[in-house]
């Protein structure tokens, strides 16, 4: 919990992230880089579905479609603030010479995704109106 605090203080302060370790590769951060903003595309698809089963599924019952768009809007934000926890976590790695940290944020990320697209085909074939 303790490196977790410190990293968010980081996010806001990457500077000090170059008071440790030796400077990596250049093409190593910018590939750090670059999945950190794969992460975000992901998250701004998730919150635009959440929106998107809110909005235009009117006929759907109203639990349904709030708890699909929350489903959705909340793997969206958990996505964004991981992304950024995960890109910190990677540069301090690939600073101290050390492995790059593992996550089982994908895995859970895959599950809730598949949940909802799950429930969405059941929505379509049954028809379930409000």
């Amino acid at each position: 919990m303790i490196d977790f605090a410190r990293n968010i203080r980081l996010w806001f302060a990457p500077e000090q992230v170059r008071e440790e370790g030796h400077t990596p590769d250049y093409r190593f951060s910018l590939a750090n880089e670059r999945t950190f903003l794969a992460w975000l595309r992901t998250a701004l698809a998730l919150i635009g579905g959440g929106f998107a089963v809110d909005q235009f599924l009117p006929d759907l019952r109203w639990a349904w479609r709030v708890g699909l768009a929350l489903a959705l809007l909340g793997a969206g934000v958990l996505c964004s603030l991981r992304a950024v926890n995960h890109w910190m976590r990677c540069e301090q790695a690939m600073r101290r010479g050390e492995d790059l940290p593992v996550s089982r944020f994908p895995a859970l990320l895959g599950v809730v995704v598949a949940v909802v697209a799950l429930t969405m085909v059941v929505v379509v074939l049954v028809g379930w109106e409000g």
